[in-house]
């Protein structure tokens, strides 16, 4: 059993050699140059690139081909692959993978491969992808697999505090008044991500506020049962660290993980992003 996933999961370094995993890089653009996202920029490069660019980053997902070459290379060592994408709502990686599934069909290749739409992001995806990568290492079926992973999509929650909407509105995401209100009342806007649907959550001021508010969306959902869970960041490592020991002194954490966002996901969101995706058993 093989698993794949595309770049935008938050997956801890340590994972990202495991025999059984394979990570389909995203592509980023920025003034001019085109990148693998997670193999031709580090993290700390893009952020700091981004803080001195005046231009916006495009991104792209995976194409077909991209995933075709991932698939038939994981097909050379397991019978099946389950591969996990980031929400369909947000990418076409989703769908570029399921391309390539009906493209090798057409080949008679006979893997067994099931695309699965993580409905999440981030930490939120890599906690899926890690279940995944679980349950395919105690040797369970496909099927199996497929509803270990289902199981996470279905409790997963993430939360996220932006630094600011400055990245949002370069991106075209966020009127130019919002950016500007929130800035000059030092506003740090808190957002969630759960089955696919974003949503704002709360508008506290200053970073301190809004860490801990992040804690309490924690609390107010994972009390009763151990939790997984992975701290994101976007360039701002002791943030993260301090919310990785509340959570471990807080809470019973069966997995608990701190990942650098990606640069193709902080193309969007931009430097000092803090965020936390978690789900209990």
């Amino acid at each position: 059993m093989a698993v794949v996933a595309d770049s935008a999961a938050s997956i801890p370094t340590e994972c990202l050699d495991h025999p059984q995993l394979s990570i389909v890089p995203m592509r980023l653009t920025l003034d001019g140059r085109s990148y693998l996202d997670g193999k031709d920029l580090s993290t700390a490069e893009f952020y700091r690139l981004q803080r001195s660019s005046n231009v916006v980053p495009s991104t792209a997902a995976p194409s077909p081909a991209d995933f075709r070459q991932a698939f038939i290379a994981a097909s050379e060592v397991a019978e099946a692959v389950i591969c996990i994408t980031v929400s369909s709502r947000y990418s076409s990686s989703s769908d570029a993978a399921n391309s390539a599934v009906e493209e090798m069909s057409r080949e008679h290749r006979d893997t067994d491969i099931h695309v699965v739409d993580s409905q999440t992001a981030g930490g939120g995806e890599g906690l899926v992808v890690l279940e995944a990568l679980r349950a395919a290492e105690a040797g369970l079926s496909l099927n199996e697999v497929d509803k270990s992973a289902w199981a996470v999509i279905k409790r997963v929650r993430l939360v996220a505090m932006l630094d600011t909407l400055h990245y949002l509105w370069k991106g075209g995401r966020v009127p130019r008044l919002a950016m500007a209100g929130a800035s000059l009342l030092r506003i740090k806007p808190i957002f969630g991500l759960r089955l696919g649907e974003a949503e704002g959550l709360a508008r506290p001021r200053t970073r301190r506020r809004a860490m801990g508010r992040l804690l309490e969306y924690v609390g107010g959902d994972a009390a009763a049962g151990p939790v997984h869970a992975c701290v994101m960041h976007a360039d701002c490592p002791d943030d993260a660290e301090g919310i990785r020991a509340k959570l471990e002194e807080t809470f019973d954490c069966r997995e608990l993980y701190i990942s650098e966002l990606t640069p193709v996901l902080g193309a969007h969101i931009g430097p000092g992003m803090v965020g936390i995706a978690w789900w209990s058993e």
